[in-house]
């Protein structure tokens, strides 16, 4: 059972309750509460050219989520949270987070639609929910954690969504926050995938402040990837217009996928990694939490 009341979503007149494989919305059970959309950053399209691009067991994306647990694990303050993934997709995070945090609640969001409906057959114990962050729905302390991982850089006013998240989250709440690392690497590969910004760690931090966090750390993804990618990066940025970015996308995310170098040096980066945070990398981490 969720511990908080949901409103009404689009044009229904009744409140919506979980009822395990569903809502129940009036008179019919409907496996994905819909509230709003915004595509502005994000797409069903993208979502299926991520995954036939990257799949699941791309080494990054395994570090990411992995990283995301144990701060998970580190940081909640009850054995039994309440836990949102707001940009869950396709559900790799979800699958994880209910294996390993068997007593929580897990709730999936995304303004996609699609992947949303084909995840509530995979994970039907799983309440799922779509809407726009920055139009937000939830009621607020309603959540001990909040996991986003490359969510913020599909929305505009980040600023705003980050504002939302912490409304949602309950006293002493935490935020686990992943976004691309280097402005001065944005290139075709970004555009395509309707990223409207790469971030610098500063920056980031400074989001979370002035949403009201305190940053309680900071750390960064691929590390010693770094160099490779910042150079695969300049070379998007000189052949710019020279290649369909979706072609881009595929081709650079499939190349990667099935690398032992990379699968080693994020498991050394890993190992490494419970000694001191990293100063560069591929993607800024933060975790943030509100105040109690």
């Amino acid at each position: 059972m969720l511990s908080f009341k949901l409103s009404p979503p689009l044009n229904a007149t009744s409140s919506p309750e979980w009822v395990g494989g569903g809502f129940r919305l009036g008179q019919q059970i409907v496996p994905v509460l819909e509230y709003s959309e915004n595509f502005a950053g994000w797409s069903d399209d993208l979502t299926a050219l991520h995954e036939e691009a990257a799949g699941e067991s791309h080494p990054i994306d395994v570090a990411s989520r992995n990283d995301a647990l144990r701060q998970l694990q580190a940081n909640l303050s009850t054995k039994t949270p309440c836990i949102l993934e707001i940009g869950c997709s396709s559900g790799f995070m979800l699958k994880k987070m209910k294996l390993a945090l068997p007593d929580a609640t897990i709730v999936g969001a995304d303004v996609v639609r699609e992947p949303l409906y084909r995840l509530a057959k995979e994970l039907p114990s799983v309440p799922l929910l779509r809407f726009d962050l920055l139009q937000c729905p939830l009621p607020s302390d309603s959540f001990d954690a909040v996991v986003m991982l490359n969510v913020l850089e599909h929305i505009e006013d980040d600023l705003s969504a980050l504002v939302q998240v912490h409304r949602i989250l309950k006293p002493g709440g935490i935020a686990v926050i992943e976004v691309p690392a280097g402005p001065h690497l944005y290139d075709a590969y970004d555009r395509a995938l309707k990223h409207f910004r790469r971030y610098d760690m500063v920056e980031l931090a400074a989001k979370l402040r002035k949403a009201g966090f305190s940053v309680e750390r900071q750390s960064h993804l691929g590390f010693f990837l770094y160099s490779a990618f910042a150079m695969v990066k300049r070379r998007n940025q000189r052949q710019q217009g020279q290649e369909d970015p979706n072609a881009l996308v595929k081709a650079q995310a499939s190349d990667t996928s099935s690398s032992g170098l990379l699968k080693l040096a994020v498991a050394v980066e890993r190992v490494l990694g419970n000694w001191f945070s990293y100063p560069t990398g591929i993607r800024c981490l933060a975790l943030g939490r509100k105040a109690a």
